[in-house]
C-alpha cells in the first residue's frame, strides 16, 4: 500500500492511494468465509458451500464491498491523521483492475496564516440612543394600528383613503370594454400612490378625474370615479391601551412610553450588534490574505444552492443555472470559508472565553422569546439532540468572540443617520458590479 500527495496549491490536496491484491487478500478471505456461512445454494447444506463456488458467482461484489470499505479505513486512519483535511474531501476516481487498486482524493488543508494587529482594524458601529420623539412616533403608529377608517364628507387629503372604481381608456379617451376596476382602495399615504395624489387631492365623493400614467406609447389612461373619502380615527391612548399593548407589563401611560423606549432601544442595540458582527466579518476577512481550500468553496456553494431550492418551495425553477448561480456565489462562498478559519484564530487567540451555566440559559432564553416557545421546552429540545447543544455551545463562544473583538479593535461610532448612508452608498456601489 502507497499513499502519495500532490500539491495543488497551498490548500488543496490531490491524494492518490495505491494498494494491490496482496494487501487486500487478508480481507478478501475473511470476507468469502463470512459469506460462505451464510449464503444458502441448493444441494448444499447451510454454510458449506465451496469456497470456490462462492468467490465464481459472488466474488466481484464481495470484493468491490471490501474495497470500499478497505479505502474508508485507510481514509480514517491514515489520511485524516496525517493530513487533517478540511471541508468535505471528493474522491476523483477509484479504480480496481488488473488486481491494482488507485483511488485519488482532492483533500483541502488548513491555511496556515497570522493573525493581523487586531488594534489597527478599524470597524463601523451604530450607536443610537431612543428619544422620545421617536417614542411618541412609534406610539402614534400603535394608535393608528388600532384604529379604523371612516368615512367623511369633506376633500381628499394627502393622509385620506379613497375608495374608486377606476375605469381604463383607450388612446381616444374612451373606455375600454371589461376593464373597470371596482372599489378600489387607495392609501395617499403611501409611496406608491404619488401619481394618484397629484391627481385626487382637493377632489371629493362623485368627483371624476381622467388622469395619465407614463408617458408616449407606454402611458395608461383611467377615468376615476371617487366613491368614498375616509380618513384615520386612531384609537385613543389610555391606561387600557397601554395595559393592553404591553401585554399587561405597563399599567397606565407613562409606564407604556418607558415600555416602549425599552423595546425600541433593544431592537436598536441588537440591531447595532448584528451588524458590527457583519462589519467585522468583512473587515477581517478582507485584511487577511490566503486561500480557502476548493472543497470547502464547493461545500459551501452547495448549501447556498440547497438554501435556495427551500426558498423555492424545495424546487429549483427549470432554468436554473448551478454553473451561473456558482459563478455568482464564489466570492461570498470563499469569504465565508476564510471567516471559519479566522474565527477558529481568534477563539485561540481568546484563550480566556468560558461558557458557564449561566451563559447556556440566556442564550436559551433569547431563543425561547425568538421562536415563541418556553424556556423549558428549549431545554428539553437540546437534552435530546446532543449535537444541536454543540451547536449551541459553539453559537455562544462565537458570541463571545465577538464581544472580545469589541474591546479591541478600534470602533469607527457612526450615528443611525450616518450608518444608513453609508450602508446606501455601499448598496450602490454593488449593484453598479
Amino acid at each position: 500500500m502507497d499513499i502519495s500527495v500532490q500539491e495543488l496549491t497551498t490548500v488543496d490536496k490531490e491524494i492518490t492511494l495505491k494498494a494491490n491484491r496482496e494487501d487486500l487478500s487478508e480481507k478478501f478471505d475473511k470476507a468469502f468465509k463470512k459469506y460462505q456461512k451464510q449464503i444458502q445454494m441448493p444441494g448444499f447444506r447451510p454454510g458449506n458451500v465451496p469456497i470456490g463456488l462462492v468467490k465464481k458467482r459472488f466474488g466481484n461484489d464481495i470484493e468491490l464491498e471490501e474495497i470500499n470499505s478497505y479505502v474508508q479505513e485507510i481514509y480514517e486512519n491514515k489520511i485524516v491523521p496525517e493530513y487533517e483535511p478540511v471541508g468535505e474531501t471528493q474522491m476523483v476516481d477509484m479504480k480496481w483492475e488488473n488486481d491494482e487498486l488507485e483511488v485519488k482524493f482532492k483533500v483541502g488543508a488548513k491555511p496556515q496564516f497570522e493573525l493581523t494587529d487586531l488594534e489597527k482594524v478599524t470597524i463601523e458601529k451604530m450607536v443610537h440612543d431612543v428619544t422620545d420623539e421617536e417614542v411618541e412616533e412609534e406610539i402614534e403608529r400603535s394608535l393608528e394600528r388600532e384604529g379604523s377608517w371612516k368615512e367623511v364628507d369633506g376633500e381628499i387629503t394627502e393622509e385620506s383613503m379613497v375608495v374608486v372604481d377606476a375605469i381604463t381608456l383607450d388612446a381616444e379617451g374612451n373606455p375600454v370594454e371589461g376593464e373597470t376596476d371596482e372599489d378600489q382602495k387607495l392609501d395617499m399615504r403611501q409611496e406608491g400612490a404619488k401619481d394618484f395624489r397629484e391627481n385626487l387631492v382637493g377632489k371629493k365623493a362623485g368627483d371624476v378625474v381622467k388622469m395619465e400614467l407614463g408617458e408616449g406609447d407606454e402611458a395608461d389612461r383611467f377615468e376615476i370615479h371617487v366613491k368614498k373619502v375616509q380618513e384615520m380615527a386612531k384609537a385613543e391612548l389610555t391606561d387600557e391601551f397601554a395595559k393592553e399593548q404591553s401585554g399587561g407589563q405597563a399599567s397606565n401611560v407613562d409606564e407604556f412610553k418607558s415600555f416602549i423606549k425599552s423595546k425600541m432601544q433593544d431592537y436598536y442595540d441588537q440591531s447595532a450588534n448584528d451588524m458590527f458582527r457583519q462589519n467585522a466579518i468583512d473587515a477581517l476577512t478582507e485584511a487577511h490574505d490566503f486561500e480557502v481550500p476548493e472543497v470547502m468553496k464547493e461545500q459551501i456553494l452547495d448549501s447556498y444552492v440547497e438554501y435556495a431550492k427551500q426558498q423555492s418551495g424545495g424546487q429549483l425553477p427549470p432554468d436554473f443555472s448551478f454553473d451561473d448561480y456558482k459563478d455568482k456565489m464564489r466570492d461570498q462562498a470563499a469569504r465565508e470559508g476564510k471567516w471559519v478559519f479566522i474565527s477558529e484564530k481568534l477563539q485561540e487567540k481568546f484563550d480566556d472565553i468560558e461558557i458557564k451555566p449561566e451563559d447556556i440559559d440566556e442564550f436559551i432564553g433569547v431563543e425561547a422569546a425568538r421562536y415563541g416557545a418556553t424556556v423549558e421546552q428549549l431545554k428539553s429540545y437540546y437534552a435530546q439532540n446532543p449535537s444541536q447543544l454543540d451547536n449551541l455551545r459553539k453559537s455562544i463562544r462565537e458570541n463571545k468572540v465577538f464581544d472580545k473583538l469589541n474591546e479591541v479593535v478600534t470602533i469607527n461610532e457612526l450615528s443611525k443617520e450616518e450608518f444608513r448612508k453609508k450602508r446606501e452608498k455601499q448598496e450602490e456601489k454593488e449593484e453598479v458590479k
